[in-house]
């Protein structure tokens, strides 16, 4: 059997090998029309926006191709865009798609819940006949095929699962003759997806169960999308130019020196703090059931990321051996190389979407693309944002924060961010109570602060396409005090896109609490787990006694 992977040009299907490599199979790829004359088994894995993908394939004189293999009865299957793309139509994009099932893809309603569907959740099979399977699998879409029997009765003829999100019921995987499709991600699902690979794979007519069975059934109250635990590696060069896991408190990641009255000396005072190397500490965080995993490159690739080849290295390395979401920040802007060469951000994205990263992080450049939308009150096109969204898909790009508070006199206080004002809780923090403060943006790693509100800066990303936002802290950074949940919770107000709370865990309760009092998505910790004073394994321990639902 001839299997190949049908790669558009613009979506990651780096993660996707890997996870064949891995289970042991071989395959070749789709380079010309020619090639699915020779595919016996054909996969078409995809991250981006429908459009995109659409117009891709017809440039390359791949679209007519793809439609006469799925015709000619071969087995096929579809993850994503690869599912999306037998529609009929999406709401994302004025092309239409391949009209193989009779349903639009349109937008998630983001009344009651954050939009992309972002994380793992699972997906109910519609054949009570099938084996019960309980599994979750990782979903990051803002476009579905909507589940209506009663508006498109020809389309449920192929819906092999559903998925709820919020109160909207949608289809989750397709299933009829040699197609097979998914809206979700094996190939980044952990043991769940790569075992659903895997048994497709070996016979392509094999009754892939994808959930636990069940009819049919009208939105209920509740999905079971779970809340992400994210562990997050802070990645620099050492002195001996060496790539390491380091961190600090408040940003500061070199060594500190003994006292002068101690009578110890420390060889490694004011060396970069080394806790590990990138690719092995990943490999141990996924093992230990990490939701999705971190890598920011906190001072390399300023000039020249295109030229950072250790770094590329280390993401190839890690998508080879790390089976869930993996996202890569620092550095992703327009840049000049030293040779004069300019590469734009979505160059420098393409560069690490193709090593097997999934998402992007975007950090200052962020905060200069708001800046100007607010003076403008429109965006250019030409931020990384827009760029890499326009491509990609919004899902793919996470703009990462970094607030610091700025305590003002609450009586007197009549500045323009009088309507952000956090006041202190009486039963907070004592050094808190009777003071008030607003959160103030900055840039460069939190060294310098520019005039731009926390919240101004969470409506802009999100009206410029970003998908999620990284919350940090920088008072809260390293101090092991827990999450600063007024500032989470005054962005999750304000925004519809999901929120990963970041900086201040110190123990798993903090989990618990950032869940139960914030809407935030996700929680991100780093030193913690990187020294081993909370594992994943207690965290998410914790969060199911609490009655929060997490993947275990």
């Amino acid at each position: 059997m001839a299997l190949f992977l049908l790669d558009y040009g613009a979506g990651n299907v780096q993660s996707l090998a890997n996870s064949l490599r891995t289970l042991g199979h071989t395959f070749s790829w789709i380079t010309q029309p020619a090639d699915f004359d020779n595919a016996s088994i054909l996969i078409f894995p995809g991250v981006g926006a429908f459009g995109t993908a659409i117009e891709h394939l017809e440039s390359r004189g791949l679209l007519a191709p793809l439609l006469q293999y799925i015709q000619s009865g071969r087995p096929y299957f579809g993850i994503c865009i690869g599912m999306q793309i037998l529609f009929e139509s999406s709401s994302e994009s004025p092309v239409p798609g391949l009209g193989v099932i009779p349903c639009p893809i349109e937008l998630f309603d983001s009344t009651d819940k954050s939009v992309p569907h972002m994380g793992w959740n699972s997906a109910d099979l519609v054949d009570l006949s099938a084996p019960s399977q309980s599994s979750y699998y990782y979903f990051v879409h803002s476009y579905c095929a909507k589940y209506n029997p009663e508006k498109y009765p020809d389309a449920t003829e192929w819906v092999y699962s559903t998925t709820q999100y919020g109160q909207e019921l949608f289809i989750s995987s397709v299933r009829k003759g040699n197609v097979f499709g998914t809206q979700f991600h094996p190939e980044k699902s952990g043991e769940a997806g790569l075992a659903l690979l895997d048994a497709w794979l070996r016979k392509p007519g094999f009754d892939t169960t994808s959930g636990r069975p069940a009819p049919p059934r009208a939105p209920q109250s509740q999905h079971r999308l779970t809340k992400r635990i994210v562990a997050c590696m802070d990645v620099r060069a050492n002195d001996e130019g060496d790539l390491v896991v380091t961190k600090g408190d408040q940003y500061d990641v070199r060594e500190k020196a003994e006292p002068a009255s101690s009578t110890l000396v420390t060889k490694t005072a004011g060396a970069v703090r080394n806790l590990g190397k990138p690719v092995a500490l990943a490999a141990r965080y996924y093992a230990a059931g990490a939701d999705e995993l971190c890598l920011l490159n906190i001072t390399s690739f300023r000039h020249s990321p295109l030229q950072d080849q250790p770094m590329l290295a280390v993401v190839r390395a890690a998508a080879e051996c790390v089976f869930v979401p993996l996202t890569i920040g620092g550095g992703i802007k327009d840049t000049v190389d030293p040779d004069g060469a300019r590469r734009s951000a979505l160059e420098v994205a393409g560069a690490y979407f193709r090593a097997g990263a999934d998402k992007v992080s975007i950090g200052s450049e962020a905060v200069y693309a708001v800046e100007r939308l607010r003076a403008s009150g429109t965006g250019d096109g030409t931020s990384a944002i827009e760029t890499i969204a326009r491509v990609y898909g919004r899902q793919a790009v996470v703009v990462s924060v970094d607030p610091r508070r700025v305590y003002v006199d609450p009586q007197t206080y009549d500045g323009p961010y009088k309507d952000e004002l956090v006041m202190g809780r009486p039963d907070g923090a004592e050094n808190e109570r009777g003071k008030a403060w607003w959160y103030q943006c900055t840039v460069s790693g939190g060294r310098e602060s520019r005039q731009l509100s926390v919240v101004e800066l969470a409506r802009g990303v999100e009206a410029l396409g970003a998908g999620e936002i990284l919350l940090n802290s920088i008072d809260r950074d390293g101090t092991g005090l827990g999450f600063d949940l007024d500032l989470i919770d005054l962005v999750k107000r304000n925004v519809k896109i999901p929120v990963v709370a970041s900086s201040g865990a110190g123990s798993k309760e903090h989990f618990v609490q950032v869940f139960q009092d914030t809407g935030a998505e996700a929680a991100l910790a780093a030193g913690i787990f990187h020294r081993e004073e909370v594992r994943i394994s207690e965290v998410k321990g914790a969060l199911q006694s609490a009655g929060i639902n997490v993947r275990t």
